[in-house]
């Protein structure tokens, strides 16, 4: 159990109320200046970026988030400098610190501070105790402006508690061994989940494309990613079953629609996040019960069944049943799904797949094969689908919650041990193997959405 120092005074600090006696409290630019060198004539070439997972590497040949005009603009970073993003500051799930790990470039909206003598101060420990203001959103409260920006020079007036030097080391040995043990159940956790999603997509790709029992002759259906099917169902094309439909809406005040990996949902447009159209007036109609997909990327792109009324993209593909006799829309829904999921339909895609736009044209959309069952059997199929995608969900959400109670476990601790609100002096520190917060995880992904030209 950690206790607390002997002696406590006042801190000086809006959001700390107290710190030990032997620890200082400053402004940032006591310690901290804030150089910036620009990278002219595209110098260096090493493009770093701020994400949710720490700074990364950014592969110019296919880049995460913007890509600007040139990297003329950006500016240059070295190993151990702080990183901050500290521009719209009412989003709360963007990254906002980090550490640089080496030399390399970022874009100038970036705030870059550099201790001034570094000899006598652990840069680490100013990270964990910068890092926990991201995670206590303190930042959020301080900015100002429409964009609800806080500048360098507003940030290096911020008081900061400066320990004595053996104490930061501490810290933040203390600190790297617990996150370190954190981030190892997390990612243990996040390796569950994600053999549940493969478990889920395996069982329910077995019902649509094998049936409901193995007790049947099979065929082959001479479609390559169906393979060998029973042998009562038929194999037929889109075109055959679903009719493709543009209706553009000619005027806006209708409820948006955006088709996400989740499915389709309502688009707040008053909030002016994400893509924003000049007019939604040359937008399609989407009615309820109709088909939506986004066919211009076949690797994010997603498919739903709307559940209400409004307008999309008209860049979107838009489809209805026309044989509902023969055909269940729940069932052929799990069809196209599992079609992005297992990337078929990017076998059949055409365009410029490392910028993002790799689209199924509509040619080769009409004349995808698609497996018929007797409609009784694909109405079973897409219940017990449904039952699949329930059950492994609901596992998949108390995995989420243990995740999310550690998550809160690591920000109090790191809350708690920079500000001295506990004592780690005396804790001894085993030996461990090193665990980083990086992991591959969708949920992890963090595009940079900065205006370049933007200075401090």
């Amino acid at each position: 159990m950690l206790k607390g120092y002997e002696k406590y005074k006042e801190s000086g600090i809006p959001w700390e109320i107290c710190e030990p006696t032997t620890w200082d409290c400053v402004r940032g630019k006591a310690l901290f200046e804030n150089p910036k060198y620009i990278n002219k004539n595209n110098e260096y070439k090493n493009v770093l970026s701020l994400t949710l997972k720490g700074v990364i590497r950014n592969n110019i040949e296919n880049p995460n988030g913007l890509v600007p005009r040139s990297y003329d603009t950006y500016q240059l970073f070295e190993k151990d400098d702080l990183v901050f993003k500290l521009i719209d500051l009412e989003n709360i799930s963007t990254s906002r610190v980090g550490i640089v790990g080496e030399q390399g470039i970022m874009s100038p909206a970036y705030i870059r501070l550099v201790l001034r003598k570094k000899e006598k101060q652990n840069i680490k420990y100013y990270y964990y105790q910068y890092f926990s203001l991201y995670q206590r959103q303190i930042f959020n409260s301080l900015g100002a402006g429409v964009r609800q920006t806080l500048s360098a020079r507003e940030l290096l007036e911020q008081k900061i508690m400066v320990p004595p030097k053996p104490e930061q080391d501490k810290i933040v040995q203390f600190l790297e061994w617990k996150t370190s043990e954190i981030n190892r159940f997390i990612h243990q956790k996040k390796k569950q989940i994600k053999l549940l999603e493969e478990l889920k997509l395996t069982r329910i790709n077995n019902l649509v494309t094998k049936g409901l029992t193995h007790n049947v002759k099979y065929k082959q259906s001479n479609v390559e990613w169906l393979g060998e099917i029973p042998e009562h169902w038929d194999v037929d094309y889109i075109k055959q079953h679903f009719k493709v439909k543009k209706r553009i809406a000619g005027k806006e005040g209708y409820d948006v629609l955006s088709i996400t990996q989740q499915g389709i949902k309502k688009k707040d447009i008053s909030s002016n996040e994400g893509q924003m159209a000049q007019s939604y007036a040359n937008y399609q109609f989407v009615y309820s019960g109709d088909f939506a997909m986004n066919h211009m990327d076949l690797l994010t792109g997603y498919i739903d069944i709307s559940k209400q009324f409004g307008v999309t993209s008209p860049d979107y593909r838009v489809f209805n049943l026309s044989d509902s006799e023969h055909c269940f829309a729940p069932f052929y829904l799990r069809v196209f799904q599992i079609g992005y999921k297992r990337k078929i339909f990017y076998k059949f895609g055409k365009g410029a797949a490392n910028q993002g736009r790799w689209r199924l044209p509509i040619t080769a959309f009409y004349d995808y094969a698609i497996q018929v069952p007797p409609i009784d059997e694909q109405r079973e199929i897409a219940r017990q689908c449904d039952e699949v995608e329930k059950q492994i969900n609901e596992m998949i959400s108390g995995i989420n919650k243990e995740i999310t109670l550690v998550e809160e476990l690591r920000t109090k601790l790191i809350s708690d041990v920079v500000t001295g609100q506990v004592d780690v002096s005396d804790v001894k520190i085993p030996i461990y193997e090193v665990e980083t917060d990086i992991i591959d995880s969708e949920d992890d992904t963090d595009e940079e959405n900065l205006d370049e030209s933007m200075e401090e």
